[in-house]
Order: structure tokens, then C-alpha cells, then sequence
């Protein structure tokens, strides 16, 4: 598992060196998952930075201790299904009329490998065991195909790792919000527990099980693709301080979940520069349920 950066990544990756310096402001059988006896407490329905979570019931609690350095490893979601059904949400501004971040992709897996690269390049400052992986292709329909997310995150975890896949839910009455999809190959754990804690969380069989976390990769939602967090991950003047914070809430909350200390608090407000100040932009019917 590797870092591989095709070509066609080099647009998106180029974004996190204009962020500046990052620094604190087996395919084994699937074991079954008991459902938990009591539900998890309820949070917040807004978060100030990432927008609504998920207003489903989270029925499971992450119990398990994990071992403080279990290696993670970060995928960005729909990273091999472009061009085909699961390519991600377009976002509502480009359903709007706006131009994609990066063309031939959606603009989900865009913010998704940007949130994903400063994510590891963080995790690795504060030491933890993280590391991405990408596709060599943009496209492989075989869901199984050994190189795409979903079998790769699914030897990582089978392994003993921790497999994280990045999204962002669809626009619209279509999606839902922020939270955490919980991997189903093991119990519940302590990443498990402190993700769900910082973003919200998704009842265990959501959808049916949804393909990665059958695989044993936890799915985050970091929000829904529209309004206030899209305006500010889209306006270049709140762009660096948006990704920063989201950044800094997923590795607070793995640090957490490893049980050690983290470096600095999980931020609670919007970072400085005005998140959500770009001008408010149209709406239009949800087109994307994509996983």
C-alpha cells in the first residue's frame, strides 16, 4: 500500500501545498457485530463548521480498546469510480452552474483527497502510524479489483489496521450529514467511538451495510456538500483555515481514540477568516446519493 500519485491527482494534491504549513491553530470472513444494548447519546444537530449531522439514530458504541499504535490508513472515497455509477456528489454549486474544482472528477472526491492528504500529513506530524492510498486508476468498475479502496482497505484492516475512508454526503434532502458509517468486521472500537463522538454517527446497518464497511473501512461523512461548508472549502479566502479545522477535528479524534493525548484541542467554532463568508449560492434539486 503505497502513495502512488497518478497524473491525473497531481491538480488536487498541488491544493495542499497552497494550504501552508500544517500545523495545530485479509480478506477474512466478516465477523458479525452484536448490536449494541443501549443507544448512543444524541449530539448537536449543527455543527458550526461542517453543517448538519446525521439525524439517524447511532444504535452502537465503540467499546473495544485499540492499541495506540495501530497503523491507519486513509482512502479518499470514490477515488476508482469515476465516470460510472458512485462517482460522488457534484456539490450543489456545480449542480448550480459552477465550474468543478478539477476537471473529469466530482467534486466530492476532490475535497475528499484534499481532506485525506492533510489528514495524513498532520497525523504523521503528531506522530501517529497513518498513511493514504490511490487508485492507480480513476475508473475500475470490478468493485473487487485489487487495487481499488475497497480491497485495499479491506487487507488493511484484516490485518489488525484501521481503514478510513473519506467522504462528503450528497446536497440536498438526498443527503443526510456528517458522521461516521462504522466498519462491521470486528466490534465496535475506541476509533470507532471517538470519530462518532467528533462528526456524529450512522446506525450500524445503514442502507443495508453499505460496501466498505463490510469490507471493514469506516466510512466519515464530513458534511454535507452544500451551503456554508462548501462556500467556505470554495472561497480561496477561507479555503486553507476550512481544511485545516476539518483536518485537525479527524486527527483530535483518532489521537483520542488511540488513547493518547492530543496535541491540541477539537476545534468547536469556526477557525478565524470568516468561514461561510463567500457570497451564498443557488440551489437546486439533490441529484447524488452516492455511499
Amino acid at each position: 500500500m503505497g502513495s502512488r500519485r497518478p497524473t491525473w491527482l497531481l491538480g488536487p494534491a498541488l491544493l495542499i501545498g497552497s494550504l501552508g504549513p500544517l500545523t495545530p491553530l485479509a480478506h477474512g470472513a466478516e465477523a458479525a457485530v452484536p448490536a449494541s444494548p443501549i443507544q448512543a447519546p444524541a449530539l448537536a444537530s449543527l455543527d458550526p463548521i461542517t453543517g448538519p449531522r446525521s439525524r439517524l439514530g447511532r444504535d452502537w458504541i465503540g467499546t473495544r480498546p485499540v492499541d495506540p499504535d495501530t497503523p491507519i490508513l486513509v482512502l479518499a472515497g470514490h477515488a476508482d469510480s469515476q465516470g460510472m455509477n458512485g462517482a460522488g456528489t457534484s456539490g450543489a454549486a456545480v449542480a448550480a452552474g459552477a465550474p468543478p474544482m478539477y476537471p473529469g472528477i466530482s467534486d466530492e472526491l476532490y475535497w475528499n483527497m484534499v481532506v485525506a492528504e492533510a489528514v495524513v500529513t498532520l497525523g504523521q506530524q503528531r506522530g501517529l502510524r497513518i498513511s493514504s492510498y490511490r487508485p492507480p486508476f480513476r475508473t475500475i468498475p470490478d468493485g473487487n479489483h485489487p487495487s481499488t479502496n475497497w480491497s485495499v482497505g479491506r487487507q488493511h484492516a484484516a490485518s489488525g489496521g484501521y481503514a478510513l475512508e473519506i467522504h462528503f454526503d450528497a446536497w440536498g434532502p438526498d443527503g443526510i450529514g456528517s458522521g461516521l458509517i462504522p466498519p462491521l468486521h470486528r466490534p465496535f472500537g475506541s476509533l470507532d467511538e471517538s470519530l462518532a463522538v467528533a462528526f456524529g454517527g450512522f446506525p450500524m446497518a445503514f442502507r443495508g451495510g453499505l460496501g466498505g464497511p463490510r469490507r471493514g473501512i469506516a466510512l466519515l461523512e464530513v458534511g454535507k456538500l452544500e451551503g456554508q461548508l462548501e462556500r467556505s472549502l470554495r472561497n480561496p479566502a477561507t479555503r486553507s483555515a476550512t481544511v485545516m479545522a476539518i483536518a485537525e477535528r479527524i486527527v483530535t479524534a483518532l489521537e483520542v481514540g488511540l488513547g493518547r493525548s492530543p496535541a491540541t484541542a477539537m476545534p468547536l467554532s469556526p477557525p478565524p477568516g470568516g468561514v461561510g463568508s463567500a457570497p451564498p449560492g443557488k440551489g437546486l434539486q439533490a441529484s447524488s446519493a452516492d455511499e
